[in-house]
């Protein structure tokens, strides 16, 4: 009986430990922690990024606070001109998925599905913003 209560416990202690590591920032926590990158914006920049907004011609620094760092960076050329897209993407499990569930070492996990979908993306040339767009799941 011990050892499965240190079982649990080391499991729940690893799975927080994770959680803790991979948690997404949030656009405040990232103004904070770089308050020099928010003062060099101008104060309408200021006032998008703060709600996580972005508008054409913004630098890559305000996209990053705005948004975060990109799940996938994509280099390529538009014209002659270099740019890079990012893209981010949202981890979403069905509201009406009933599929199989996964008995691992407790009786009660359950491990639902989770789809992968973009959700929104940026086009930079020149470090700016060239075109941006929000996307919708399938």
């Amino acid at each position: 009986m011990q050892r499965r209560v240190l079982s649990v416990a080391l499991t729940f202690g690893i799975a927080v430990g994770i959680m803790t590591l991979t948690s997404c920032s949030t656009t405040e926590a990232r103004i904070s922690q770089h308050p020099e990158m928010y003062q060099r914006l101008s104060p309408s920049d200021q006032a998008l990024v703060s709600q996580g907004q972005i508008r054409p011609g913004m630098t890559m620094d305000a996209v990053w606070l705005a948004w975060g760092t990109p799940d996938q960076r994509i280099p390529d050329k538009m014209r002659v001109r270099p740019t890079e897209t990012w893209v981010y993407l949202r981890y979403e499990t069905p509201p009406s998925y009933g599929g199989p569930y996964y008995y691992g070492p407790f009786d009660w996990s359950y491990i639902p599905p989770k789809f992968v979908y973009p959700s929104k993306g940026v086009t930079f040339s020149n470090g700016r913003v060239v075109f941006f767009r929000y996307l919708t799941p399938p």
